[in-house]
């Protein structure tokens, strides 16, 4: 096993779907906040088996990023995980949302999270995403910090949060907006939410589905996204934790991966989870069945779909990021 687990760790990866507020560790809550203890944090910072749950600890967890030294702090723990699981490029989400309503200060926090990205061997790239529940309004604020830094590796702008509480319709104009300033578009759909909701994002202009495992109840769905090579950001850990899925086995990634619909394994959000993206690639063949050169072309499509695209490095003789 430990063998297999050194085989995909060495596997250079590109990760797509994941949250820099969600890769939050016990040990960097210890960081920002000295007085927490690990058994508060253990007790507020987990998945509860629902969504509404999931929520909860998310937004527990945002409220100890106050500053840009906190912001750095987090992406610099969460860089120093992805360069030694030889994740090679990485494009972080931030909660653009959450910034804006909390009235935080974009610039120096994002002039802070640079910094760290151009001291690590990761390639960097962002995304600033927007929270459906907040409306079109604070979305709109969002989608102009994403266009004022796309010079900066800002190469998309996001939208999540609660697909009942905010539809991907809302968004149409802004999203247009979006893509009219030559950014990409990525849109949290089909997570707890059915097909209905992926089709929305897709006439929003989603060019990749955050999660997207509801697809695979509509067949016409499921063949639109494989003929128009649009690919599912695949987080195993996270919809089992919120519910999206009822067990590991029974999640519809080998399905998809049949069905011809491109997919990519992330981790989403791997503090709150406990979860690496090389654990995601052991889940995938541990429990779905995935062989070696299954995963290999799978991490293939991490870099293949990156909003950024770069050529996958050859796997080194040390399983570093060249």
């Amino acid at each position: 096993m430990a063998e297999v687990e050194s085989s995909y760790r060495a596997l250079p990866k590109a990760e797509l779907h994941l949250h820099l507020e969600g890769s939050l560790s016990v040990r960097t809550f210890k960081e920002l906040a000295p007085g927490l203890s690990e058994e508060e944090i253990r007790r507020r910072w987990r998945p509860s088996g629902d969504f509404a749950g999931f929520i909860e600890a998310f937004t527990w967890g945002l409220g100890f990023l106050r500053k840009p030294e906190d912001y750095a702090l987090a992406a610099r723990r969460l860089l120093e995980q992805l360069a030694a699981e030889n994740v090679c490029y990485a494009e972080i989400t931030i909660s653009g949302g959450a910034v804006v309503r909390r009235g935080r200060d974009f610039r120096a926090i994002f002039e802070a999270l640079a910094a760290e990205a151009a001291a690590s061997p990761v390639e960097v790239r962002w995304i600033l995403d927007a929270i459906r529940q907040f409306g079109p309004a604070q979305a709109e604020q969002v989608a102009e910090l994403a266009a004022a830094y796309a010079r900066r590796g800002v190469v998309a702008f996001g939208l999540g949060g609660d697909e009942a509480a905010g539809p991907a319709s809302w968004f149409r104009e802004i999203c247009a907006w979006v893509r009219g300033c030559g950014l990409h578009l990525s849109i949290h759909a089909g997570e707890t939410a059915g097909p209905e909701s992926i089709w929305e994002a897709l006439q929003a202009g989603a060019e990749r589905i955050g999660h997207g495992v509801r697809a695979e109840e509509d067949p016409a769905l499921v063949a639109w996204l494989r003929d128009h090579d649009i690919a599912l950001e695949i987080c195993l850990s996270s919809n089992l934790a919120t519910g999206a899925v009822k067990s590991l086995a029974a999640h519809p990634l080998r399905r998809l991966y049949e069905a011809g619909v491109p997919v990519v394994l992330n981790t989403d959000d791997p503090g709150l989870f406990e979860t690496t993206l090389t654990r995601e690639y052991e889940l995938a063949a541990e429990v779905l069945g995935f062989s070696p050169w299954e995963l290999a072309g799978l991490a293939a499509n991490g870099f293949r779909y990156a909003f950024d695209r770069i050529k996958p490095p050859p796997v080194a003789p040390a399983g570093e990021c060249a």
